[in-house]
């Protein structure tokens, strides 16, 4: 397993997620990672930890994709995330969902944040996907979420054999256009969570 600790404690923390995904953002072309996926316990409770020390504030989201299609089949989940931006890099707390082990199978047993993924925005998550098939790394799963304007596709890959590391194609749309969420819009509603008191908002 990886762990984020480890991660925070590289002289360039952005130079070290990308260290992570060398090899595979050599082989697509792909210029540098954009989300580091973090499995946790609870996401909540992990967010308020990582805001004691300087994070944040995450903004948290409950809700279910519009679809989630895992090893081929259609699967019914809901879950909780949490989103906020370190040093150029989207950090993602997630938290087990139900419906699925996706999640729960990278839960460290001490309770530390694992590193589960590592996602890379692209353009036709499906063309990327299909060019990973391709290559003998197959879609793990493929989903959908929807927050009205924007709409995300995301492909998890299987895992990479030599790290063990999932592989994600991720495009964020609003109205039809590409687009990477605004660290300073995720801080902004973060705090307003934080300020009102509900740390989670349901999409």
């Amino acid at each position: 397993m990886f762990y984020f600790d480890d991660l925070l404690k590289a002289d360039d923390f952005s130079q070290a997620v990308n260290d992570l995904a060398d090899d595979f953002m050599k082989e697509y072309g792909l210029a540098k990672v954009h989300q580091l996926g973090l499995v946790v316990p609870d996401v909540e409770k992990a967010a308020e930890k990582l805001e004691e020390q300087g994070f944040g504030p995450f903004f948290i989201a409950t809700g279910s994709p519009v679809f989630w299609r895992e090893k081929g089949g259609e699967r019914s989940i809901s879950g909780k995330l949490g989103l906020a931006y370190h040093k150029g890099v989207e950090l993602e707390l997630l938290e087990p969902v139900t419906g699925s082990d996706f999640y729960t199978q990278s839960l460290d047993p001490d309770g530390r944040i694992v590193v589960q993924h590592l996602g890379f925005l692209v353009k036709g998550v499906d063309a990327w996907a299909d060019k990973a098939t391709k290559a003998g790394l197959p879609v793990w799963v493929r989903g959908q979420l929807k927050a009205w304007p924007s709409t995300t596709d995301f492909a998890y890959l299987e895992a990479l054999k030599e790290n063990g590391l999932i592989m994600e194609f991720i495009n964020w749309r609003i109205l039809g256009f590409s687009f990477s969420p605004p660290p300073k819009l995720l801080k902004t509603v973060g705090r307003l969570e934080k300020w009102t008191g509900r740390r989670s908002i349901a999409l």
